[in-house]
């Protein structure tokens, strides 16, 4: 009998196949990066057929690597990097242009043309539960309709379909041109500024005023069923594929916050809060984003308030391979731990505009409080406790929305092996922060809703079961001390305020 659940986790820069047991430990992980292209400055950009090419090499290469066959695999799970969006010719399986990536600023025009049609930023909040902004994959179609020769007739006469990463790598893994499932799940969706949160139906009146075809659009089902199998060529070939969640949906769902007022934080390429609210969704109104936590089968949608931050494992990724400060990104926790505090430096990394709980997209990075006192190992400490005040306000933002305190954090993802980090955020947020021994939640959650599709799991009680705690962090900070410093990041923040002007 099969014994293993595979995911995929197409990611911001890699693509990983990790194989899980009944008990939700790892079995093997295989991993590739790709390319990150930046043609101009605030754009962001990935070759959507690399990511195919890896991932299949991944598949393989994880089979590979715990000496498995296809037939030790019950079922296949999906989970992506939210809101980049990949457009593509359905009748040649090529996409039209590279995928746009969730970091990517180009549209801001676009969203000021559609916050001018009245209502502003806030013109489709209460049906989409998102701010207009550049973030979202809504207008990302739209300016590839608009810039790329003849995509705009092609897309009209019904021939290019639209996906997030997990609808373009289901749509060839189950075929691609030849029957290929055009499917994504309500996670994903609502990632667009498309979908209506009550009904999880694409909005017609949405795409029409951004100018996109309804044919282009996936079919939303849930994020645990069997959409197809696994198309009868290399690794995998006939496995069901039955889960699909975005990844920070889906690090929630396998950090087992399954109940209202849980919330678990992913330390990625960005940050990203996650507070489920049960059935009912909750309209932030202090910057954060209203969306689908997850939807299991037949059973009704779970909602969520998150917090989405834009930089901050990528920021150790800009140190390292921009100004060439350290080799390896595990090396800023010694440069960090050479001094004892930041030396009265912060920075700020707006290089995205500033996502929640501002949504600024006039923002841009900024380094304060610089002195000939600060050196090499005070930026990297700053470079950390960025990531840490980022938190902070999104927490912040989210007390008051739920109107409960936190009194304890979940953390996942590559950063949380970072000890240094994981003590400040303990310190600057005055809670506990708790770590569990699968730090790498998001594929985990994508193999729980897989695996709960064909009865590998039985259900919630499971999920639970299987989560364990690795390490706790509490609380070392006077008050006073996190207060000034807390201070001092927010004034920190409004000087990156207003930079771009066109």
């Amino acid at each position: 009998m099969p014994q293993y659940v595979a995911a995929i986790d197409q990611g911001t820069t890699s693509t990983r196949c990790m194989i899980f047991d009944h008990s939700g430990r790892v079995v093997s992980v295989d991993q590739k990066e790709h390319e990150q292209i930046f043609p101009k400055a605030g754009w962001v950009e990935h070759d959507p057929m690399e990511v195919w090419t890896n991932t299949r090499q991944v598949a393989a290469g994880a089979l590979a690597k715990a000496d498995l066959s296809t037939g030790d695999i019950v079922a296949v799970g999906i989970t992506n990097q939210r809101e980049t969006s990949v457009v593509w010719d359905k009748n040649t399986g090529e996409p039209v242009y590279n995928a746009i990536v969730w970091q990517d600023t180009r549209t801001d025009k676009i969203v000021q043309e559609l916050g001018a049609l009245g209502g502003g930023q806030e013109r489709y909040r209460s049906k989409v539960g998102l701010p207009l902004a550049t973030y979202f994959s809504g207008p990302k179609i739209r300016w590839i309709l608009d810039n790329v020769e003849g995509a705009r007739e092609k897309a009209e006469a019904g021939d290019l379909l639209f996906g997030n990463m997990d609808t373009w790598v289901l749509w060839n893994m189950t075929g691609g041109t030849d029957g290929g499932v055009h499917v994504t799940d309500p996670t994903n969706a609502s990632r667009t500024m498309l979908m209506d949160l009550d009904t999880l139906q694409w909005d017609s009146g949405i795409a029409a005023d951004m100018g996109i075809p309804m044919s282009m659009l996936p079919e939303i089902r849930s994020s645990s069923e069997i959409y197809g199998n696994v198309r009868e060529k290399g690794a995998l070939a006939g496995v069901p594929i039955s889960g699909i969640l975005g990844d920070q949906q889906a690090a929630t769902f396998g950090q087992a916050c399954l109940s209202p007022g849980e919330a678990k934080n992913t330390y990625g390429t960005g940050n990203f809060v996650l507070l489920n609210t049960g059935t009912e969704k909750v309209m932030s109104q202090n910057g954060l984003l209203t969306t689908v936590c997850y939807k299991i089968g037949s059973d009704a949608a779970v909602y969520a308030l998150e917090g989405s931050i834009a930089v901050t494992g990528s920021l150790v990724q800009w140190l390292r391979d921009n100004l060439g400060m350290i080799t390896t990104a595990s090396e800023i926790e010694e440069h960090a731990r050479s001094v004892e505090d930041n030396g009265g430096a912060y920075f700020v990394p707006a290089f995205s505009g500033l996502f929640a709980p501002y949504w600024r997209s006039d923002a841009r990075g900024a380094i304060v409080g610089l002195t000939r006192y600060v050196n090499k190992g005070h930026l990297a400490r700053a470079v950390l406790e960025a990531t840490a005040f980022q938190t902070r306000e999104v927490i912040d933002a989210m007390n008051a929305d739920s109107g409960v305190a936190l009194t304890s954090l979940k953390v996942d993802g590559g950063m949380v092996v970072n000890e240094l980090l994981m003590q400040f955020q303990a310190d600057i947020l005055g809670v506990p922060v708790i770590r569990p021994v699968v730090a790498e939640t998001t594929a985990l959650g994508a193999a729980y809703a897989a695996g709960l599709a064909v009865d590998f799991w039985k259900g919630e009680d499971d999920i639970r079961n299987n989560w364990a705690q690795d390490k706790e962090w509490d609380p070392q900070m006077d008050e006073s001390t996190r207060e000034s410093q807390y201070a001092n990041w927010k004034k920190a923040v409004t000087k990156t305020f207003d930079w771009v002007e066109d």
